[in-house]
C-alpha cells in the first residue's frame, strides 16, 4: 500500500519524506487556507514547493466546479509538474472532467467519494485515483472501511484499474484496516503515520537492551 501525506506544512511533508515511506501528498483548498496559502500565484508556487520535496504524485484540487473551468484548471495545474494529479470532485461535471482528462494522459483524483455508485463512476471515466472519505463517513455512524470494501470488490470484479485512496484517514486502525481490505494508496496526518512506529514492548524491549548493555559496560 503507497502512503501518502494530507497536508500542505512543507516540514510534515519532509519529515515523512525524509522517513522514507513517503509515496505522494494530497492537498485540498482546507489544507491550503489551514497553512496561510491564499491567492492563485501562492498556491501555485506551494504545489512547486511540495514537488520539489516529494518523489511521487501530488494531488492539486480545481475550484471551479463546471466543466469548462475545471479543465482549464486541471491543465493549469498539470503543466505545473509531471507529479501533479489533477483533484476533481464526484459532481456531473467532474465525472466529464475526468473523462477528459483521462483522454488526454492526465492522471486524475476523483475526490469527495462517498458511496460505491460513486466510486464505480469515476472508474468509468478513467480516474487514476478515488479518494473515498472513511473518517468523514465515520462521523455520521457510517462504516467508512465498510466502503472501501464494497469498492475494493466492485473494482476486481471488473479489472478496473483504478487505484483505491483511502482518504478522511484519523488514525492508525484506519490504515492498517484499509491495508487488509486492499486499498491502493492511504492518505492521513502525518500523526496516524508517525503512530505506526508505536508499541509499548517496543518501548520496553529497547529500555531493557540499553539497561544491559550499560549494565555489561560497566556503566
Amino acid at each position: 500500500m503507497k502512503f501518502f501525506i494530507d497536508t500542505a506544512n512543507l516540514a510534515q511533508i519532509k519529515e515523512a519524506q525524509d522517513l522514507g515511506i513517503l509515496d505522494g501528498v494530497t492537498t485540498n483548498p482546507s489544507l491550503m487556507a489551514k497553512e496561510g496559502i491564499s491567492g492563485d500565484a501562492n498556491v501555485i508556487a506551494h504545489y512547486k514547493a511540495i514537488c520539489d520535496i516529494v518523489d511521487g504524485d501530488v494531488s492539486a484540487e480545481v475550484i471551479a466546479t463546471d466543466f469548462d473551468n475545471m479543465v482549464k484548471e486541471g491543465e493549469a495545474l498539470a503543466a505545473l509538474n509531471p507529479k501533479i494529479v489533477v483533484k476533481v470532485p464526484m459532481i456531473k461535471d467532474g465525472v466529464k472532467a475526468i473523462k477528459y482528462f483521462s483522454s488526454k494522459g492526465i492522471k486524475t483524483n476523483c475526490t469527495l467519494v462517498f458511496s460505491s455508485g460513486q466510486a464505480l463512476l469515476a472508474a468509468k471515466a478513467g480516474a487514476t485515483y478515488v479518494s473515498p472519505f472513511v473518517g468523514r463517513l465515520d462521523d455520521i455512524s457510517t462504516d467508512g472501511l465498510a466502503l472501501i470494501e464494497d469498492i475494493r470488490l466492485i473494482y476486481d470484479n471488473y479489472g478496473y484499474e483504478t487505484q483505491i485512496l483511502a482518504a478522511s484517514v484519523r488514525h492508525p486502525m484506519h490504515i492498517i484496516e484499509c491495508a487488509k481490505m486492499g486499498a491502493d494508496v492511504m492518505t492521513g496526518p502525518l500523526s496516524a503515520i508517525l503512530a505506526l512506529l508505536k508499541h509499548p514492548l517496543t518501548d520496553s524491549g529497547l529500555a531493557q537492551f540499553l539497561a544491559d548493555h550499560a549494565k555489561a559496560a560497566g556503566k
